[in-house]
């Protein structure tokens, strides 16, 4: 089996890099037949538009995110402990630079000036993360695992919102560790070990 990729990987990729640079209007086909060192007509062929591009991106990016979850699923049962882990592969990305951002969280920040088939897969994406935090949420409080001070819905938005803007902070600041400083006091409070 082969690890090489695709160029239609590759275009993703290149894209996925540039989004999170300088997000949707910040890119054309020609810097991304720069970047992997192709025509734009090749572009054309695997993507007739940049909206087909940006929606495929990140229609796939919520496909690997699913993936992921169904695999942290497997292997970590704590609810608190998957909460740490989910924020711990973003500080790990943030440090290593290789996903600094998430790229549907800065095009939630372009939302009213993306086009509509772009804007329904990102919402989409919010969605899939909200009902699994949520889900989280609800069976850390069954369990004792979590201390809400809210319903599970609302307490998983709020993390949400705590990650995407720890990664702004992250961004801001140029300092990959503030992202792990200002979730700590979030994950603390969650922790059913403080309510004792």
């Amino acid at each position: 089996m082969s690890n090489l990729l695709t160029t239609s990987d590759e275009i993703l990729d290149s894209a996925r890099t540039l989004i999170m640079t300088g997000g949707y209007n910040g890119f054309s086909y020609a810097d991304i037949a720069e970047v992997v060192g192709i025509r734009k007509a090749s572009i054309h062929h695997h993507f007739p538009s940049k909206v087909d591009l940006v929606r495929v991106l990140v229609a796939r990016y919520r496909e690997d995110a699913e993936v992921a979850v169904a695999g942290l699923e497997q292997n970590v049962q704590d609810p608190l402990e998957l909460l740490k882990t989910y924020a711990g592969h973003w500080a790990k990305c943030i440090e290593d630079a290789s996903r600094p951002f998430c790229v549907c969280a800065l095009l939630a920040s372009e939302l009213p000036a993306l086009p509509p088939e772009v804007a329904g897969e990102v919402k989409a994406f919010f969605r899939f993360a909200s009902t699994w935090l949520t889900s989280v949420m609800e069976r850390g409080s069954k369990e004792g695992a979590l201390n809400l001070s809210s319903e599970p819905r609302v307490e998983a938005e709020a993390f949400m919102a705590s990650v995407h803007g720890a990664m702004l902070s992250a961004r801001a600041y140029g300092t990959p560790e503030v992202f792990a400083t200002i979730l700590a006091p979030t994950l603390k409070r969650l922790s059913a070990t403080v309510a004792q």
